[in-house]
């Protein structure tokens, strides 16, 4: 298990939201951005009066500052539990989504958003679900959820495609964050809709691959290879032309995600065998910037 490290993240925009948090917020309250003036007697703090915007008030009413309350909001990890995220060259996939959901909740944590999880392959998968809370071990308990969903997936199997729109439904409609993480081998129409069912979210993809399916082995040699998601094997010899053609995969792969993405207005951040926090935090530095 690797050692687990915060990531920094704030919603880009004003969130709606009543309960106290560190995203900036629409409603009024006690936060320290200035929102406007208001009489004192419709606000009754006189800790509020601003003794100079009263006096240059036509009507001489004595005014108060109010200010926007910052807020919290909810966070959700959609992962995908399917048979092709259990492959990997030293730590399987699932285990660099375990890394990230354990990140994710003690960094939550400490700025006070409810976390949750869903996870899905052929169907969500309720026996894997975590609601949205606050609590010191959300990570803790969403990596362990995921331990059990690699027992399963090894008797399971099948693609990740059709659960991730029901999983979206579930989320539809709700301001937020939501991660979704996955290989993203399978098809990319699925992403497209759920991306529509989940705004009006901020909808982080984070793509998990491994170092050896970005670049094909560099003799030639006959190989035997096995599809993660149908377990079918075959013998394959490995030559330049199918090297040229397995480079020209994964770069189509990215283009076709990275194009999708880019349609509705997200970016996808992309990890290679391990989870990368700082990486996680320089995304959302970008963003607000």
């Amino acid at each position: 298990m690797s050692p687990v490290h915060e990531f920094h993240y704030r919603m880009p925009s004003q969130v709606n939201g009543y309960r106290p948090g560190s995203h900036h917020g629409s409603s009024i309250g006690g936060g320290q951005a200035f929102a406007t003036h208001a009489r004192l007697f419709d606000h009754p703090d006189p800790r509020r009066l601003d003794l100079r915007a009263s006096l240059r008030h036509p009507g001489r009413e004595w005014l108060v500052r109010l200010h926007r309350q910052r807020s919290a909001v909810s966070v959700h990890a959609l992962v995908d539990v399917s048979a092709s995220m259990i492959f990997g060259s030293e730590r399987t996939k699932l285990d660099v989504a375990g890394d990230f959901v354990d990140s994710l909740g003690r960094s939550a944590f400490r700025v006070g958003d409810p976390v949750g999880m869903l996870a899905f392959d052929t169907a969500l998968r309720d026996e894997l679900m975590m609601p949205a809370r606050r609590h010191r071990g959300a990570g803790a308990a969403m990596r362990a959820l995921l331990h059990e969903g690699r027992r399963l997936v090894a008797h399971r199997g099948g693609s990740g495609a059709a659960g991730l729109r029901r999983a979206a439904e579930r989320l539809g409609g709700r301001e937020g964050i939501v991660f979704v993480v996955s290989d993203f081998h399978w098809p990319l129409d699925t992403l497209r809709g759920s991306f529509e069912l989940m705004a009006p979210a901020l909808i982080v993809p984070l793509v998990v691959w491994d170092p050896v399916e970005l670049e094909a082995p560099s003799r030639n040699a006959l190989m035997m290879v096995r599809d993660a998601e149908s377990r079918e094997r075959r013998a394959l010899w490995m030559r330049p032309a199918l090297r040229m053609q397995w480079r020209d995969a994964v770069q189509h792969q990215r283009a076709q995600i990275d194009g999708l993405c880019r349609a509705h207005g997200v970016r996808p951040l992309y990890l290679s065998g391990a989870f990368d926090p700082e990486a996680l935090s320089r995304y959302f530095l970008e963003m607000a910037g």
